[in-house]
């Protein structure tokens, strides 16, 4: 008797793990049941309309096959070469229901370009929606459907999102309706190439083609992002997916049915990482803040007072701990904000008040005119096995500079930077201090005056932008 006892204890034992872990997993049934119904099919149609201009079907310049087949196949036989057609381009999306008179989010790519889009329920009602505005740079759009009393998706709080909790998506991957996948949340703020404006959640949920637009829930069953991206080598998920932060998206579109679009905050500088050896260069304690690299004359930082080699450490109170957060900071901003913007210059800090700008819808990069006039006989190879050359006053014209000196070559590994034929060095900084150049003599002066392994930053003009460079041990060569 006490052998059965003692071997039904162990089982019970054995099974508690189980038990506890089965606790532990969370349920989603009750929040799919909840919030599904929030959650829309979006179908878009786009019209190209082109001209055929040569043979491309198999029986092309064979009218006696032509209309043989056309007999057979009425209406599936293209149109003759030179003859105008149209073409429908069909896409599917996602996205979630924020009003009960029918207004939906989406992203601005599930809609960019779309003739006709139409929006299908849960209940399989479908209604055509118009689009009230999309956003390029957020990738966010808003649009609307004529229906009321629809259920309502509830927004939440994505700034209080943490790694490691569970979100779920729902949307319509390869235009399975309704698909339900879950995972956690990899990370927040992630930076994305381009993507300037957007601190993305990172989750591994599976997010597929047709999941962009739709909502990513927590536990709670609140929108805490826009499914937007993932990154994939086949087309499919692989567990990188990216959310746009649903506080963002909400401002985005309050801002596109209020007015249809939206309105940036804009300083007007070229800005850059700060590395280990660029903060070195400037006598900056750590790796932090945005450097400036240009600053467009006119600009709400020009008027500020802003210069190039200033590194932004702060703007309106709030630490810039990477480049890429400034650009979200000012764009979040409306224009005519007055804030203030803490540089470090020449070894120290100092805050100044600024007017923020805005960013014109159509803002476009201006282009540099190349080099002009009979260029100056090339030097040799210097200690950093750069081939400088002076630049003329045509040159200085064309470029819109003032001063610096043209790299013509790179030899023997240069610089060991990032030093380019074609860039031009307007300025040397070594530790904080920044010395404009103006001839070669004075360059090479620098070079000679520098000891053993130090650390020298170029600021150099390339193309349309400036951007700095660091060289390490330019002493040593």
């Amino acid at each position: 008797m006490k052998k059965f006892v003692y071997s039904i204890a162990l089982a019970c034992l054995a099974l508690l793990p189980f038990t506890a872990q089965a606790r532990d997993l969370p349920d989603f049934t009750e929040l799919v049941e909840k919030q599904g119904a929030t959650v829309v099919n979006i179908s878009t149609t786009q019209v190209i309309k082109g001209r055929r201009g040569g043979p491309q079907f198999p029986f092309d310049g064979d009218e006696a096959a032509q209309e043989l087949l056309r007999r057979f196949f009425p209406g599936q036989i293209p149109n003759q070469p030179g003859v105008p057609q149209e073409f429908k381009n069909r896409s599917l999306g996602s996205g979630f229901i924020i009003s009960a008179d029918g207004h939906i989010l989406t992203n601005a790519h599930v809609v960019d370009g779309a003739d006709e889009v139409q929006v299908k329920l849960t209940d399989k009602r479908e209604f055509k929606a118009k689009v009230l505005g999309s956003d390029k740079r957020t990738d966010v759009a808003l649009i609307k459907i004529e229906a009321k009393n629809l259920p309502v998706a509830k927004l939440g709080d994505s700034t209080k999102l943490k790694v490691g909790e569970w979100v779920l998506a729902i949307g319509s991957p390869f235009g399975f309706e309704n698909t339900v996948t879950a995972g956690i949340v990899s990370a927040t703020g992630r930076s994305l190439t381009h993507e300037n404006y957007v601190p993305f959640i990172q989750t591994d949920v599976a997010i597929n083609p047709g999941n962009s637009g739709g909502p990513l829930f927590n536990m709670k069953g609140e929108v805490v992002g826009i499914n937007s991206q993932i990154f994939s080598r086949s087309g499919g998920s692989m567990g990188l997916s990216f959310a746009i932060p649903i506080d963002l998206a909400n401002d985005i579109q309050t801002q596109l049915r209020a007015k249809g679009k939206v309105s940036r905050g804009r300083l007007g500088i070229g800005i850059q990482e700060v590395s280990k050896e660029l903060a070195e260069s400037f006598n900056l304690g750590k790796p932090q803040g945005a450097l400036v690299a240009s600053v467009e004359k006119g600009s709400a930082a020009d008027k500020a007072g802003i210069e190039v080699g200033d590194i932004i450490l702060k703007f309106d109170g709030k630490a810039v701990t990477e480049s890429v957060d400034l650009p979200r900071m000012v764009g979040a901003t409306r224009p005519g904000t007055k804030s203030v913007v803490q540089v470090w210059r020449k070894g120290g800090s100092r805050d100044l008040s600024i007017t923020v700008g805005e960013i014109p819808d159509d803002e476009d990069r201006t282009q540099v005119a190349g080099r002009g006039g009979k260029p100056a006989e090339p030097s040799a190879a210097n200690r950093l096995g750069l081939v400088l050359t002076v630049p003329t006053a045509e040159q200085k014209k064309a470029l819109g500079i003032q001063h610096g000196l043209i790299v013509d070559d790179v030899k023997n590994g240069g610089a060991r930077s990032e030093v380019r034929p074609g860039d031009i060095i307007l300025s040397a900084i070594i530790k904080g201090s920044q010395t404009d150049i103006k001839s070669l003599t004075q360059f090479n002066d620098i070079l000679k005056g520098l000891d053993k392994n130090a650390t020298m930053t170029l600021l150099v003009k390339r193309g349309d932008s400036q951007t700095f460079v660091t060289i390490k041990g330019a002493a040593d060569k």
